[in-house]
């Protein structure tokens, strides 16, 4: 019998999958990769909510984390994958200077904003008013780590490539059988295809479409990551991605000329040199009406279990909570309640 099923081989299903290995037990994961906002995903990490300069809950353990949860996988995928890189906020009057330096003296923020400005020119960039620095931030290359841990598990054959078939899993008091596999638990880490789980489907998962361009600038000198009204972000040769919107009502991970040129919009009233366009991508976000993960147990079945609702913030959230929900499930402990699914209870259908 195998510890864990796990359902989803995104960000979640990869934190999971780890945390499990490296407590020494058994798993497999079903995976079709229908969902693909996290191969989509530009893969920032950041403590700081630039647009309203707030603190994350817990972002210092969860750096921390995100810090030892890759590294390590870099070395088992014997591949880069995380590239710490400093976050630039172009200021666009001497308002948001002040703001900046008000958001610096806060305890939860003072470690992550420098309040050393930088006011280099960078080729390519109109910025009058200089930048903010954000520190401890940096990218995971998504597609890479996704594509190398997928042909990793394949080795020892414990990916299975399919279309989870629900109406397979069945649930005992001390295990689930899926088809012929056996296991103690079960954990659905689906993203925005939880919306296709009768077990949970009943908890609001919204989904939030987002749209990413990958362009070609020579002439562009940014060295690292860029907030202002969309992100820049190099990846060398010239290479950056752009985004990201936000759609509430298209559910759908296919590009739009709409999503296409509000991105070339934002684009244009920030650079000043030519580019052109390499890649048009898509992807669904799976995001919640209150901004919080969906960590917990199922309300009526103990071994059946969920690793959802990242958002934005899979690569920094997936390592910590990860670890959350595996110590709820093996120790007990309880999960934080902003996070915790039941806060959901009442939608539950008895």
């Amino acid at each position: 019998m195998l510890d864990y099923i796990i359902v989803g081989n995104g960000l979640a299903g990869i934190a999971f999958s780890e945390t499990v290995s490296k407590k020494g037990q058994t798993f497999i994961v079903v995976s079709d990769q229908s969902q693909n906002s996290s191969y989509v995903a530009a893969g920032l990490y950041n403590p700081v909510i630039l647009k309203r300069f707030s603190g994350l809950s817990n972002s210092q353990q969860q750096l921390i984390d995100l810090q030892n949860f890759y590294n390590a996988l870099e070395l088992k995928l014997n591949a880069k994958v995380n590239f710490p890189l400093p976050v630039l906020r172009r200021f666009t009057s001497v308002e948001e200077q002040n703001d900046w330096f008000i958001a610096a003296d806060k305890p939860v923020l003072s470690r992550y904003l420098s309040t050393n400005l930088l006011f280099d020119k960078i080729e390519g960039i109109y910025s009058p008013y200089g930048f903010g620095v954000v520190l401890q931030t940096g990218y995971v290359d998504t597609g890479k780590l996704l594509t190398k841990y997928a042909d990793f598990l394949k080795i020892p054959n414990l990916l299975i490539s399919e279309t989870f078939d629900y109406s397979q899993l069945h649930i005992a008091d001390d295990h689930v059988k899926y088809r012929n596999i056996t296991a103690r638990h079960i954990v659905f880490a689906e993203g925005f295809g939880l919306h296709n789980n009768p077990y949970f489907s009943y908890l609001p998962l919204d989904g939030t479409k987002g749209e990413l361009l990958t362009i070609k600038a020579p002439k562009l000198a940014l060295k690292y990551a860029l907030n202002a009204s969309i992100f820049i972000l190099p990846m060398g040769n010239g290479v950056f991605k752009v985004g990201a919107t936000y759609n509430w009502d298209d559910k759908t991970d296919k590009p739009t000329n709409e999503g296409k040129m509000e991105l070339l919009q934002k684009l244009d009233e920030l650079i000043t040199c030519d580019y052109e366009i390499i890649q048009h991508q898509a992807g669904v976000r799976p995001t919640v009406r209150d901004r919080k993960a969906l960590l917990g147990t199922h309300p009526a079945y103990k071994n059946v279990h969920i690793l959802n609702g990242f958002g934005t913030r899979g690569v920094m959230l997936g390592p910590y909570m990860a670890n959350q929900l595996w110590c709820h499930i093996e120790s007990g402990t309880v999960i934080e309640s902003e996070n915790s699914i039941t806060r959901f209870l009442k939608l539950y259908p008895k």
